[in-house]
């Protein structure tokens, strides 16, 4: 039988990644909802492809123009999810990006068996959330960043009390060990990954090492492992993607292409997937290298430190300033250094400590207003 597949955000780079295993094998997947908020060409283009029964946005633009070629193709679309009534699916992909993710996640996982979450931001600022409607609804959670995906595999069946440390990889991002004024880069520049394509956002956020920051945030929650348990490493190469040292001497470590259809594809099919291409790439005689990273060029990493006396708002507000940052970088309002630097004269100011000392996450509204809050501190 057919999985039902949902995809959120399926014009995105994982929407697209996602899109391109299941064509490779339609009679193993049946694609029952896409969603997309701008690219209404391509999200178009999808559904001639894939056929499915419902396309969701809340973009009043993109619904305008795609609502005779609905009409046509017998799609329905939705703007909100109740409108599916009892329909189940066998996988969700959640992958808008932003904190844009946050409610369509929650809101979609009464209706899944499995999710596989691409959206860091939804996880930092909405995990306790999340993981109280993965319970109510008996929904499976699968992380499918490569380096939560390799800690989730790596920690399988272990005794968690003999790990010592969680080392999570970043390649160093487009300017490691390059002779450059990182105040003169651009966002052309900052957006072109050595190793992956991804989008505009996660990038810049990779050539800053503010990725991994937030990354480690958010495998201490999916993890329920505290901060201080996490490390950063610099590995070039993109092969290993995480390791874990245990306290008896071992230590055990994931190797992949840097694919993201890797892990992507293996959460599809409950890690039976066959990645052919690997018998053609893969190799040992590749050189793994791996580097401490050094807070003179990468002084993200002062905000690691922070993290670690922080609360689930100061989590919030790491992430949400930091989208707004990128945001104005990509937007050339600010220098590519200012992204950082702005983050962590914001986070040292008298009003964002009264906030933090007063202000809790006890309902979904306090993420929001906890966003606003961040939108008035940023010029």
């Amino acid at each position: 039988m057919k999985k039902k597949i949902c995809i959120l955000g399926s014009t995105g780079s994982i929407g697209k990644s996602t899109l391109e295993i299941i064509s490779k094998d339609k009679k193993s997947f049946d694609v029952i909802l896409l969603s997309g908020n701008n690219n209404y060409k391509l999200l178009i283009t999808q559904a001639l492809k894939f056929k499915p029964k419902y396309i969701y946005s809340n973009n009043f633009f993109l619904i305008k123009k795609i609502n005779n070629f609905c009409k046509k193709k017998k799609i329905v679309i939705i703007t909100d999810f109740k409108q599916l009534k009892k329909i189940k699916f066998d996988i969700t992909i959640s992958a808008i990006s932003g904190i844009a993710g946050l409610l369509p996640t929650l809101n979609i996982i009464k209706f899944s068996k499995k999710i596989l979450i691409a959206n860091k931001e939804s996880i930092i600022c909405g995990w306790k959330f999340i993981y109280k409607e993965l319970k109510k609804y008996n929904c499976i959670f699968s992380p499918i960043d490569s380096e939560h995906f390799s800690i989730s595999n790596l920690i399988q069946n272990k005794n968690i009390n003999l790990i010592k440390n969680i080392y999570l990889t970043a390649s160093g991002g487009p300017f490691f060990e390059k002779k450059i004024n990182l105040k003169k880069v651009t966002p052309v520049q900052a957006v072109k990954h050595p190793n992956w394509k991804m989008g505009k956002k996660i990038s810049v956020d990779s050539a800053n090492l503010m990725n991994k920051i937030l990354e480690i945030i958010e495998a201490s929650l999916i993890f329920n492992f505290p901060i201080n348990k996490f490390k950063i490493i610099i590995h070039p190469q993109s092969l290993i993607h995480a390791i874990v040292q245990f306290k008896n001497g071992l230590s055990s470590m994931l190797y992949h292409d840097n694919d993201m259809k890797i892990p992507l594809a293996n959460s599809l099919y409950d890690n039976f997937y066959n990645y052919k291409e690997s018998s053609d790439k893969f190799s040992f005689d590749k050189k793994l290298s791996f580097y401490n990273p050094k807070i003179k060029k990468l002084p993200s990493i002062k905000i690691l430190k922070l993290t670690q006396t922080l609360n689930e708002t100061g989590f919030i507000l790491i992430n949400v300033l930091n989208e707004i940052l990128v945001e104005k970088f990509l937007n050339n309002k600010i220098l590519f250094t200012d992204i950082v630097y702005n983050l962590l004269d914001i986070l040292d100011r008298k009003i964002v400590k009264n906030y933090l000392k007063n202000n809790r996450i006890q309902h979904i509204n306090d993420v929001f207003k906890a966003y606003n809050f961040c939108r008035s501190l940023v010029n």
